[in-house]
Parts: structure tokens; C-alpha cells; sequence
């Protein structure tokens, strides 16, 4: 799918947790309605099969509860998404990434087959990765080694990129192919950011295949690198990106503007990134992959990167002092089709039992708000977790679509309600999870901890649904006054 992903190292963030977010966007006018669920081990399939690609696969038999954020529609699959597990390990799966025909010739995709009345089911894909993945893992690095074994064992019909976080670390894979994969720790005083392209730039195949530090790639890698004379480099220094990635015109209207613009805003004086003397430019293919940032970086900033449309630029669509002609030049970020924003913040300085906090926006980033919840629970608020087909402003999903298709249609005279709308739901959410933690130190018994997290949950949803109802309001009544039937007289 078309996704953005954004991860920050607990040394970068600016209370020293780690956070990995990821924007879930869907394909070229398509929709997808997702909701916020729990999934307990008694609803954990023990034999899982993939609608998408018919494998079948015997799961364990001690699945741990972890939170998800499904497709809303029944058709194609679960596609859980993103979630945390009841032990604090988050995952994100996936930013659809590249990759180029050298690869591909060397270790296909493993694509459902069907000949002659005879199926041949393929490998794993976006549908299922969550799932046979989060509930069984107990670190980053664990969900690392699992889902490579998964990959090599049964293969993949897509290349991916998935992160995995724990309170300590966190982890970047990407596929190869249909069975390779690699994986790199993010240093803890960077932060990265993926555009729907292969993205990790450097690898220490000594460590992958010794201490395991900071690199973890599958067994065979470096044989199928060699023997498929997959090494570009010129001085001996492995570059991944090249040797496994793609470098289509394509990718300098899609994606690498969209690496160029976040790395701008968060290290806007470490490089000249306008103009003919550009260090780094919008279609610039040696963009750094993990940078430290110039300052802590904050939900906001998150937020705000993951919402993005180059403002400030000559690319903005919304822009209204640019030349025009350059307009809506490259993908956004925040577009009409982000079906939610999952941003997992797992503070390492917070007891396990509300050490999670999952922070969700649907719909078009531009227009949304962003909704912390804490992850440990049982249960989820209905406002959150009752998103239908049918369009309705009983869920936080629908409303925010209505908000953004109203507003756009609308921008400058509409959006200033909407900024309002962001910045008091950021501020009432903190000020939520400030005070519920508050209430936390009196609670030592695990279970009236996750019914403390439950009530603040609720509490924080009816905020969130009093503040969209009340912005929905206000763009309906600007988008009314600008519509074009519209006449200044009138018989009173």
C-alpha cells in the first residue's frame, strides 16, 4: 500500500521513548474504513490462511492480546495494520517499498498460481504480517527474527518495509525479493524516514552475521548478493539501496520528494535543501536514510510530517502566493486517501502497565486530529472500534472524511477551524494521559490497571468525539457559504 513511515530513536524523541508511526494509505481511489480494536488469544487463529494468497500456516498455541487497527470491510483479509502487544512491543506492517528487476530476476515473488485447475498458494503479504507477527513477540529484535524466518520459509508476493519498537529499540525490515530480507537497529539518536522506496543505505554484513548489533539480514544474504552480482559499489562499501532498491523516474514525482520535504523540516539548517545550490533536492536519490535531528523531536512534529503537503513550498497544492504552476507537483504526504496515522509510543520510564500509548488519526492527515489511548486494555471505545461501510458521524473515522473532502473544497476559509480543532485535541490528550498517569501511581494490581487505562480511553474518545462534532460543524457552515449556487441577496 502507499504508505509514509517516520521512526525515532528514545535519544531523539523528547521524553526518551521510542516512537515508530506510519501513515496507511490506500491505492489510487480507494477508501478503506479501519477501526481500533483488541484482539484477545481466544480470537487468535491457531491455523491461519491468507485470503489474498490462500498460504496456510499452523500458529503457536500462546498468543498474547494485542491491539490492531483492521480493514472495517469485510473482502480481502484482516490487514491488522499496526498494534502493541500486551508486553509493550509495537509493530507496523507495512510501507510498500521497491525494489528493481536484477532483484526480482534473482528470487521472483511468490505470487498465488493457479494452472490447469491446480493452486499453488503464494507467500505473505500486508494482510497478514501483523498477525502472525505481534502476538507472539516479546522484543524489536524478536519480531525481527520471526517475521525473517516467516519470509524465508514461506516467502513473500510484494516487498515491504515493517518496524518494530520496544521501550529500548527499534527495528527496520525490509524485504528482498521473495525470501531475503534485511533488517538495521535505528540509532537511537536518529530518526528515519520511508517514502514507499527501499531505504536503508548501509550494512555491516560482519555484524549481521556475528554480534547481531545493529544489522540482521537472512542467512544466505551475502552468497545471493555475490552470486547474483548484486554490489554496486566502487570502494567496497555495501550500499543496499542501490544494490536492491529501484531508481525510476517514477520515484522522483512519488516518492523521494516526500523524504527530501521531512527531512527538511526537522534539519532545516544541517543542509541547503532549496535552490540550484542544493545539497539535497526533492528528486535527490542519496537522501540520507537516518538523520539526528537539530532538536528533540515531539507528537507534533510527528503529526505535522506525517500531515504534510509541502507547505511552505512551491509544491504545496494549497499553496496561494506560489507559482502555480508547480502546484501539487509531487505526492503528498497528508493525502485524500490516508485511511489512519498510527503513532506507538512506548515510554520506557513508565511502569509496563500503561507504558504504551497508541496514538491515532483517521482519514485525510491534513484535516485530522491525532487521539492518544493507552495500549494496554481489554477493550476499546466504541466511537473508535464501530467504523462501518455506510458513512456515519457515530465513528471517528467517517467524521474526519467528511471534515477533510468539506474542508478542501473550502481551504482558506475553512482550515482555520480545522488547525484549532488539531491543536485542542493534542492539548486535551495530553493533558488526559498526564493526569490518568497521575492516577496510576495509586494503582498496583495489573488488572485495575487496565481498567484505569480503559476509563481514561473512554474519557479521551468523548473528548475526541465532542471536539470532531463541534469542527464538522464549523466546515459545514464555511464549505455552505462558499459553494458555488451561492447569492448575496436574500428576501429578509
Amino acid at each position: 500500500m502507499p504508505c509514509t513511515t517516520l521512526l525515532v530513536g528514545k535519544k531523539a524523541t523528547y521524553d526518551g521513548s521510542t516512537m515508530i508511526a506510519r501513515n496507511d494509505d490506500s491505492p489510487s481511489g480507494v477508501f478503506m474504513p479501519k477501526k481500533f480494536v483488541v484482539v484477545h488469544p481466544q480470537e487468535q487463529p491457531r491455523h491461519y490462511r491468507s485470503v489474498i494468497s490462500h498460504v496456510e500456516i499452523d500458529l503457536p498455541d500462546d498468543p498474547m492480546r494485542y491491539t490492531a487497527m483492521p480493514n472495517a470491510v469485510d473482502g480481502s483479509g484482516i490487514w491488522a495494520a499496526a498494534g502493541v502487544n500486551e508486553v509493550n512491543v509495537a509493530m507496523t506492517a507495512t510501507e510498500t517499498i521497491t525494489s528493481n528487476e536484477r532483484v526480482l530476476g534473482a528470487d521472483p515473488l511468490v505470487t498465488l498460481q493457479k494452472t490447469d485447475g491446480k493452486e499453488t498458494a503464494g507467500g505473505i503479504g500486508e494482510e497478514d504480517l501483523v498477525v502472525l507477527t505481534l502476538p507472539y513477540i516479546h522484543s524489536a529484535r524478536e519480531g525481527v527474527r520471526r517475521l525473517g524466518s516467516l519470509l524465508e520459509k514461506y516467502g513473500t508476493y510484494e516487498s515491504n518495509g515493517i518496524a518494530f519498537s520496544d521501550h529500548d529499540e527499534i527495528w527496520w525490515l525490509e524485504t528482498i525479493g521473495g525470501h531475503h530480507w534485511i533488517a538495521r537497529r535505528v540509532p537511537d539518536e536518529c530518526y528515519v524516514v520511508m517514502p514507499n522506496q527501499f531505504g536503508i543505505d548501509a550494512f555491516d554484513f560482519a555484524d549481521a552475521y556475528g554480534a547481531q548489533k545493529d544489522y540482521m539480514c537472512s542467512a544466505d544474504l551475502q552468497n545471493f548478493v555475490q552470486d547474483n552480482f548484486l554490489d554496486l559499489s566502487l570502494d567496497g562499501n555495501f550500499d543496499p539501496r542501490a544494490s536492491f532498491g529501484s531508481h525510476s523516474d517514477a520515484d522522483h514525482v512519488y516518492n523521494t520528494p516526500r523524504a527530501w520535504w521531512m527531512e527538511r523540516f526537522l534539519n532545516p539548517h544541517t543542509y541547503r535543501w532549496d535552490g540550484e545550490d542544493a545539497d539535497f533536492g526533492p528528486t535527490s536519490d542519496d537522501l540520507p536514510w537516518s538523520l539526528v535531528p537539530e532538536r528533540k523531536v515531539t507528537v507534533e512534529d510527528v503529526k505535522y510530517v506525517l500531515s504534510g503537503h509541502y507547505q511552505n513550498t512551491e509544491y504545496d497544492p494549497y499553496g496561494s502566493h506560489m507559482d502555480r504552476t508547480r502546484m501539487g507537483a509531487y505526492r503528498s504526504i497528508g493525502i485524500n486517501r490516508n485511511d489512519f496515522l498510527g503513532l506507538f509510543q512506548i515510554r520506557g520510564y513508565m511502569p509496563a502497565e500503561y507504558q504504551s500509548i497508541e496514538w491515532i488519526a483517521e482519514g485525510s492527515n491534513a484535516f485530522n486530529a491525532i487521539v492518544p489511548f493507552y495500549g494496554n486494555v481489554e477493550t476499546t471505545p466504541d466511537y473508535f472500534a464501530n467504523t462501518t461501510k455506510t458513512v456515519s458521524t457515530d465513528n471517528f473515522y467517517w467524521s474526519n472524511r467528511l471534515i477533510a473532502a468539506l474542508c478542501d473544497a473550502s481551504y482558506h476559509t475553512a482550515f482555520v477551524h480545522v488547525e484549532r480543532y488539531q491543536e485542542k485535541v493534542l492539548s486535551l490528550g495530553h493533558q488526559l494521559i498526564k493526569q490518568y498517569d497521575g492516577l496510576h501511581q495509586d494503582v498496583s494490581d495489573p488488572g485495575e490497571a487496565a481498567k484505569l487505562n480503559e476509563k481514561a480511553n473512554e474519557e479521551i474518545a468523548a473528548m475526541a468525539k465532542k471536539e470532531t462534532d463541534a469542527v464538522l460543524d464549523k466546515v459545514l457552515y464555511a464549505a455552505s457559504n462558499g459553494m458555488k449556487n451561492s447569492y448575496s441577496l436574500s428576501d429578509n
